[in-house]
């Protein structure tokens, strides 16, 4: 009887079965190696631009998030918000910024497992990294949200800005403010990982599928 390790592991491929088809069993090791470098390398890229203008600043303000910090003229905007009510910027997401780079790191390393396991398994171990760019997005449409419809009504414009969602995408604006927000080229390496993720995981099943099938027909066999 095959182990419960066994059944998540799945069967190892016959050495004549390797030789026989090597890139059959080589694309998804390749395509989630390449998830893994994309995911990684995003760490160290911006995931979100802003750029806001206004009067008093003709050249404009930025400012450029990446997974664990914000840089830019992160103050003066600040400064501006402080006028509409809305909180410091630095005040948002602290918990994903702090706990960001282990996630991404403990999604590496799951995809890297993910290699080694030729059962249904596998999906679960890449899941993570599939729908972390979407969880980024979410999350951050939750704080753009948050901080524009909870103004401080003590604000000295509270009167003159009604609360207000900013946009993650494209243009956007209140009053004699305007933004212009895109995606980083991480959060782009973040979504290439999640596809190519997903890409291996065809190639997984083609691969390992009926190598799983027949053995647990061959176990069920022996068993009667």
């Amino acid at each position: 009887m095959a182990s419960v390790l066994d059944r998540i592991v799945g069967p190892r491929v016959p050495v004549e079965e390797w030789r026989g088809r090597p890139g059959r069993y080589a694309l998804p090791t390749l395509a989630l190696s390449a998830a893994r470098v994309l995911l990684i390398v995003s760490l160290f890229l911006p995931y979100w631009h802003m750029t806001l203008e206004a009067p008093q600043y003709p050249d404009g303000l930025s400012v450029t998030a990446f997974v664990n910090h914000l840089t830019g003229d992160v103050k003066e905007i600040d400064g501006l918000n402080h006028y509409i009510g809305m909180r410091p910027l630095h005040e948002a997401a602290q918990f994903e910024r702090t706990a960001s780079v282990w996630v991404i790191i403990a999604m590496v390393l799951l995809v890297e497992g993910a290699a080694a396991v030729h059962s249904k398994w596998a999906v679960v171990l890449v899941l993570p990294a599939v729908l972390f760019p979407v969880g980024f997005v979410a999350d951050l449409y939750y704080w753009l949200s948050n901080f524009g419809q909870n103004l401080d009504p003590k604000a000295p414009l509270s009167s003159s800005v009604k609360p207000f969602t900013p946009t993650i995408f494209g243009p956007g604006g209140i009053g004699q403010f305007k933004t212009y927000s895109w995606a980083g080229l991480g959060l782009w390496f973040a979504c290439g990982s999640s596809v190519l993720a997903v890409v291996s995981l065809v190639f997984h099943r083609r691969a390992y599928k009926a190598l799983f099938d027949r053995a647990m027909a061959q176990e069920a066999s022996c068993a009667s």
